[in-house]
């Protein structure tokens, strides 16, 4: 599990092609202080598995669900990504919850900056515009974020100094892809809404 604070920005430093997957190298420094093999660090919002690491790089394999899913399918070598290591029980959650299971991909509609903030317009698939509501919460590229105003096809959300430089959304252009994971707590209560038992003990 994640909170959304992206703790740096990291650097692709190598994309193996693999045919049905790809085997991605990123450059970090904060991210590796205590991550071992097996360890869960989440790549622009996506959820990945250390298998290798050396120095000041490590490496996730990168299967193709996740690459038809997410943004990661097109990653460059020296293209910066938001990394936060898995969050433990001692930490505050300055964020949200966030599992790193990305439900779609949006783009970069539009970019409104004013003197203290920007505002990000994203498009929406429709299939989860029902989990999205303003004043709520939604992950950008891994970014725990608030939602300013929502449609059935976009949303927006204003992004402080500190957003657009510690982040890749300070650089997110229109027309580019961004991963987005609504709020876990959403579609929990839409599943047990609707739910009727149907074995004798089942609870109601």
């Amino acid at each position: 599990m994640f909170t959304g604070i992206v703790e740096e920005l990291g650097t692709v430093a190598g994309v193996e092609d693999q045919g049905d997957a790809i085997r991605l190298t990123v450059r970090a420094a904060t991210v590796l202080d205590d991550a071992g093999l097996g360890d869960s660090i989440s790549v622009n919002g996506c959820c990945l598995t250390v298998a290798t690491r050396t120095g000041e790089t490590w490496t996730a394999d990168v299967m193709q669900e996740t690459l038809d899913k997410t943004s990661l399918a097109g990653v460059r070598p020296g293209d910066r990504v938001n990394l936060e290591r898995a969050v433990t029980a001692d930490k505050r959650l300055g964020g949200h919850i966030v599992q790193g299971h990305v439900d779609g991909v949006g783009e970069v509609l539009a970019r409104t900056p004013s003197e203290h903030w920007e505002v990000v317009e994203v498009s929406l698939p429709t299939a989860l515009a029902r989990y999205v509501v303003a004043k709520g919460s939604i992950a950008v590229d891994g970014v725990s974020l608030t939602v300013v105003e929502v449609a059935d096809d976009r949303f927006t959300v204003s992004l402080i100094p500190e957003t657009l430089a510690r982040t890749t959304l300070g650089g997110r252009r229109p027309g580019e892809h961004v991963n987005l994971e609504v709020d876990v707590l959403a579609k929990y209560v839409e599943r047990l809404l609707p739910f009727t038992p149907t074995q004798p003990g089942e609870p109601a």
